[in-house]
C-alpha cells in the first residue's frame, strides 16, 4: 500500500493472544509488512474479553501466554523494518476500549487493572502513562448487549475502524464514531480491527516515523494525524 507519510495499525489481534484471531503474530507482522505498513499495535482481547489466554493461570503467567502474540509480531516485525508496539483492549460486558502505552512489565506490577472499572482503568492507564480510546463505539453485535458510551473516562474514540467499514458493512457506524468524537472534543484513531492476514487497510497516516508507544499516544493526543484510513478510497 503507497501513501504519503507513515502508515500504523492501531487495532488488530493474533491467535496467541485473541480466541477470536485467525493468524499468529508472525503471520501478521508479515503481512503488515508485505503491505508497506511502518508500524501496528498488537492490541489483543483482555482478561475478560475474548482472549485466548487460560483464564485460569496464575496472573504472571497469564500475561506471559497474553503478550506472546505481540512478541512473535515484534520478532518477525523485526525482519521487515516494521515497528510493532504493544497495547490490549479490554472488555466490560461488550464495550471495549484500547489500551495505549503500559507495556507487559506494567502489567505484571499492577494486576488490579483485571478487575477494574472502567472509572478505575482510567486513573490506572494514566498512571501507567498510557491512554483509554472506546473502539468502535457504536458498533451493533450479538455479543455488544447495548452501546453504551464513556466520554469523561476515555481520552480518545475510535472514529474509523475498517471492519465496520467493509468486512461488517455498516460504515454508519464509524460516521456516529466520528461525530461523537466531534461533540466531545476528544482525539480520534483509526484502525483496521483486523483478525486475519487478509488486509483491511485501516490505519493512521503520521508526517513522522514514531518513536515508541509513547510518541503514539502523545501524537494521538496532540492530533498529528496527516489521515484516517478507514479501508475504503474515502479517507479522512
Amino acid at each position: 500500500m503507497k501513501t504519503d507519510g507513515y502508515l500504523y495499525e492501531t487495532h488488530m489481534h493474533t491467535s496467541e493472544g485473541s480466541a477470536c484471531g485467525q493468524s499468529t503474530g508472525a503471520e501478521m507482522a508479515r503481512a503488515y509488512g508485505k503491505a508497506g505498513y511502518t508500524g501496528i499495535i498488537v492490541t489483543d482481547h483482555f482478561y475478560y474479553g475474548n482472549t485466548a489466554a487460560d483464564r485460569s493461570l496464575p496472573w504472571e503467567e497469564w500475561v506471559e501466554r497474553f503478550c506472546l502474540g505481540y512478541e512473535h509480531a515484534r520478532a518477525e516485525g523485526e525482519k521487515w523494518n516494521l515497528q510493532v508496539l504493544f497495547g490490549w483492549e479490554s472488555c466490560y460486558s461488550g464495550t471495549e476500549f484500547l489500551i495505549y502505552g503500559p507495556d507487559k512489565g506494567w502489567l505484571l506490577a499492577h494486576p488490579e487493572i483485571r478487575d477494574a472499572t472502567v472509572q478505575e482503568q482510567l486513573g490506572l492507564v494514566h498512571e501507567g502513562g498510557g491512554i483509554v480510546c472506546q473502539a468502535h463505539p457504536y458498533r451493533e453485535a450479538s455479543y455488544i448487549p447495548e452501546v453504551r458510551l464513556f466520554p469523561e473516562y476515555v481520552d480518545a474514540v475510535e472514529g474509523l475502524n475498517a471492519a465496520n467499514a467493509t468486512v461488517k458493512g455498516h460504515p454508519e457506524y464509524n460516521d456516529k464514531a466520528v461525530a461523537y468524537a466531534g461533540k466531545h472534543h476528544l482525539p480520534m484513531t483509526a484502525g483496521s480491527d483486523q483478525h486475519s492476514t487478509e488486509m483491511l487497510y485501516g490505519g493512521m497516516v503520521f508526517p513522522r516515523k514514531l518513536k515508541n508507544i509513547h510518541d503514539f499516544t502523545h501524537a494521538v493526543t496532540a492530533g498529528e494525524a496527516l489521515r484516517f484510513c478507514d479501508g475504503t478510497k474515502t479517507d479522512r
